[in-house]
This record gives C-alpha cells, sequence and structure tokens, in this order.
C-alpha cells in the first residue's frame, strides 16, 4: 500500500510515476529492478519480532506492496489493494457489506459481475438494482439499505458512459458509497476519485499489466475506515496474487501510458472506418463525436481519450457477428481486453452469455453486437483487418439469408 505523498508521487507526471512509484533501487544491490520475493514466510528474530516488515507472503509481500504503492499513485489515492483477480476484487467490496445492504449498478456490466451480483451476493443478503440510465433513475432506486453504487464508465460491452460526480454527489448526500470499475479506461485514461469516487476497481489483467499473461485485480481508495476493513478481508479471505503476478503486473504498468495512448489512436481509426461502413448499424466508441455522451468524455477522460475498447453492431445479424471474429486475420477471437494484441468477441455468446436475453438486449448487448480491443500494432493494418472481415461476413450471411 502507498500514499501520493511518498518520495516519488508528488509533482511527478503519470509517465515519469508509472516508472518510478513503488520501484526504490534494491538497498543491498543496487538493482533497478525489484527481486521477486518468493518466500512464504520470514524469519523472526524472537517470538512475534520479525526480522523486517513481512511475516507470512499471504498478509503482504514486497512485491505486491511494490504495486500497490503504485497503483495508488497513478489513481491519486492513498491506498491500493492487490487481489487474485478483478472478480475477487468484486468479491470482496461486496463482502464488505452487511447482509440486508442494497446496491445499485449500472445495468452494462461486465458478465461475471453480473453473475456475482445476483447469483451470490443475494445469496448473502446483499439485492443489486441494476439501471440501464442510472443517472435518471438513481434517487428512484435509492433505498434506506443502500449503501453503494456500482458504476461501470465506460460500461462493458455497449460503452455507455456515466458522469460520475453526479452521481457521487447524490451518494454522498445519503452516506453512500461510489465504486467505479475503471477497467476499460485504466489510471491513465481517467481517475474516478478524482471525480468523487471512493473506490476505484480494476481487472489488473486487462490494460494495467497490459500482455495478457496475468490474471489479478486491485482496489484503490482514500479512506482509512476502508483500508481496515478491506485490508482485513484481503488477509481474511487470503484471495490475493502471486508475488510474480504482482512483479509482472508492475512491470506491465510502467508502459501504461505508451500503450493506452497507441490503443486510443488505433481505436479512433477503427471506429471511423465502422462508422463508415454501409455494413455497419452503429458504433460504440467514447472517443468519436457521434457517441451519445460525448461531453462526458471530454470531463471526465485524460484529453478526451476514448481508450482502446469499442463495440458495434453489424448488418447480418447474429451470424454475421459470429463471421467477423472469424474472418479478421490480425484480430484475435478470443475474451478479455486491454493486451498489446486486438482481440474480437461477441459478448453475447461469449462474455456476456450467462445474462438472460432480455436483460442483456435491455442493456444493449444483441446477437449482432461485436466488442473490439485495439492492441498496439499499427493501425493502417487493423483498418484492413476489419475493412476485409466486414465484407467477407455480411456477404455470407446475406447468401445463407440470415440477414
Amino acid at each position: 500500500m502507498g500514499s501520493t505523498e511518498n518520495g516519488h508521487s508528488v509533482g511527478r507526471q503519470f509517465g515519469t510515476l508509472a516508472v518510478h512509484a513503488g520501484a526504490p533501487h534494491d538497498p543491498s544491490t543496487g538493482a533497478v529492478i525489484a527481486p521477486i520475493s518468493l518466500s512464504t514466510t520470514y524469519a523472526q528474530t524472537s517470538v512475534g519480532n520479525p526480522v523486517g516488515a513481512y511475516e507470512y507472503t499471504r498478509s503482504s509481500n514486497p512485491n505486491r506492496d511494490n504495486f500497490e504503492e503504485a497503483i495508488a499513485a497513478l489513481e491519486h489515492a492513498k491506498y491500493a489493494l492487490a487481489f487474485s483477480s478483478g472478480s475477487a476484487t468484486t468479491a470482496v467490496v461486496l463482502q464488505s457489506l452487511a447482509a440486508g445492504s442494497h446496491i445499485v449498478s449500472v445495468s452494462d456490466v461486465y458478465g461475471g459481475t453480473h453473475r456475482y451480483f445476483t447469483k451470490v451476493a443475494a445469496a448473502h443478503g446483499v439485492d443489486v438494482s441494476f439501471s440501464p440510465c442510472v443517472e435518471q433513475e438513481v434517487e428512484q432506486l435509492i433505498r434506506r439499505e443502500t449503501k453503494l453504487i456500482w458504476i461501470e464508465t465506460p460500461s462493458n460491452p455497449t460503452l455507455g458512459l456515466v458522469d460520475i460526480r453526479f452521481i457521487a454527489d447524490i451518494a454522498h448526500q445519503r452516506g453512500i458509497l461510489v465504486v467505479v470499475d475503471n477497467t476499460f479506461m485504466s489510471p491513465y485514461v481517467q481517475n474516478p476519485l478524482d471525480h468523487g469516487a471512493d473506490i476505484v476497481v480494476h481487472s489488473v489483467t486487462k490494460y494495467i499489466n497490459g500482455h495478457s499473461d496475468v490474471c489479478m485485480g486491485v482496489a484503490a481508495f482514500s479512506s482509512e475506515s476502508l483500508k481496515e476493513r478491506l485490508g482485513f478481508l484481503q488477509n481474511a479471505i487470503g484471495a490475493v496474487p502471486s508475488p510474480f503476478d504482482c512483479w509482472l503486473a508492475h512491470r506491465g504498468l510502467k508502459t501504461l501510458h505508451l500503450r493506452a495512448r497507441e490503443a486510443t489512436k488505433n481505436a479512433t481509426v477503427v471506429a471511423k472506418a465502422l462508422e463508415a461502413s454501409p455494413h455497419v448499424i452503429s458504433v460504440n466508441y467514447p472517443g468519436i463525436d457521434s457517441h451519445p455522451q460525448r461531453k462526458i468524455a471530454v470531463k471526465q477522460h485524460r484529453d478526451g481519450m476514448g481508450g482502446g475498447m469499442l463495440s458495434f453492431r453489424i448488418k447480418g445479424g447474429e451470424k454475421a457477428a459470429h463471421l467477423f471474429c472469424q474472418y479478421t486475420k490480425v484480430f484475435t477471437l478470443a475474451e478479455s481486453l486491454g493486451g498489446v494484441e486486438s482481440l474480437c468477441e461477441v459478448p453475447a455468446a461469449m462474455t456476456h452469455a450467462g445474462i438472460p436475453r432480455d436483460q442483456r438486449e435491455t442493456a444493449g448487448v444483441f446477437d449482432d453486437l461485436v466488442r473490439m480491443s485495439c492492441g498496439i500494432e499499427d493501425s493502417i493494418d487493423l483498418h484492413a483487418d476489419v475493412l476485409q472481415a466486414l465484407d467477407l461476413a455480411v456477404a455470407a450471411a446475406e447468401k445463407n439469408g440470415s440477414s
């Protein structure tokens, strides 16, 4: 865990912080990159007196501490806690609520979050109300038992935006916490705590690590009471990442600003190409003016950036959507997002398949929706790949009479 008041953080820009926060030189060897501390236990000089700051790796570990310090600095938080996955992060935040608590959530959330809310939290006596337009409905949905409002902005997979400050002002008048899942944007593009959120969560698996080789999550916040409550649960539940995963994620974090810029550039090129195509019904990308909530992106995102994620509805229905993902040659058909490589998928049949059809479609997740994660390849290749796959997919769907 780290504070933005540490020597690395004060007055430094994002790229400098990304490289140096939580990355002290090793005092014994001078190593610029921290060693990986794989030991699960640490010697004590006498009973209850460990040699250093560590006793047992589930409770704390040097590599985890370094990573948490870096995330805290980049999210403008006092503290950060790392977990074994984004889903474990969600679980710990929800576990901190008492039975009988109520949550308001945007409808268009990651399928795993929806699954946890409806299948696990419900079994623990926590009730969740979903809203497709939370800004308009939040005051009507709040109850006496409401303890938390859960926001994804942009949402997954329709890239809907929520005005964090607007929701936070309403929530805080009633003593309700606001949690923002910032996975799609990363700390480089958006800092929800600056807009009034109480907790920001990430699937570190995605943009923060950025190389599709770590499964991990993190929560960042500045409240002392949250530090005590969530820190206790981090240790008690024990859903913590390995030292090696923390080391890898910290390494990935150092290039986040470079990757986020390139991914945004590529997604903008692809979104504009899709928007101009006769094979496309609609495009969801907050980095272009056609997005209905573009003003929120300009307000909340660094330089109005749209990030690397977009989705679109293809003509030709479900058949065309599936074929598009099979015909791409640079984009890989796979779940997940935020890596250096570009990915595509059909949420209704993959990441959001567990959500009932009527609920999916209310949130805008139709069978013909394709989600794309733009990586850091050359934009000219991504542009060409999308256009050739569109032509082939729509032609094949029309030939089969599926349109």
